[in-house]
């Protein structure tokens, strides 16, 4: 698949950025934003809350994978042109320390790392300000004509 530096999904995604970074309900509900876009590269921010907690008090597996997933998507979005879709066929998280409320906002940054006619392969790594990893993941993306 031949992709642009100025695709659809990059173009939507700078404009998202420009305008607080969310993209769609689920995005507000586990608190994340884009806070960068580039050709094959996104970074979203994560912001865990309470309401995020597992019953160990920590922030459920599942807020991180979702934050991702999210990520690596946009960034499969960064290199399609208007009227392709995509969707997730695998992913991959491994968690690698214990992340909480008060470990404050973390940020996923995903590339593109084989950008093929119909599956994308894309990698993420999620840290906080500092660098300090917390998990990272791959996946796997089916793209299709709308």
């Amino acid at each position: 698949m031949k992709t642009e530096e100025n695709s659809f999904g990059l173009d939507m995604l700078r404009k998202a950025v420009e305008q607080g970074g969310e993209v769609g309900p689920m995005m507000k509900t586990l608190g994340q934003k884009i806070v960068s876009v580039a050709p094959g590269e996104v970074t979203v921010e994560g912001t865990p809350d309470h309401q995020h907690e597992n019953i160990m008090g920590r922030i459920h597996g599942g807020f991180l994978a979702a934050l991702i997933d999210t990520a690596m998507g946009a960034s499969v979005a960064t290199k399609l042109p208007p009227g392709t879709g995509f969707g997730t066929v695998d992913l991959a998280v491994k968690f690698v320390r214990r992340f909480e409320v008060a470990t404050g906002p973390v940020y996923a940054t995903a590339q593109v790392l084989h950008a093929g006619r119909t599956m994308f392969t894309v990698e993420c790594k999620v840290a906080d300000k500092s660098g300090l990893l917390y998990a990272h993941g791959q996946g796997t993306f089916l793209v299709y004509p709308k």
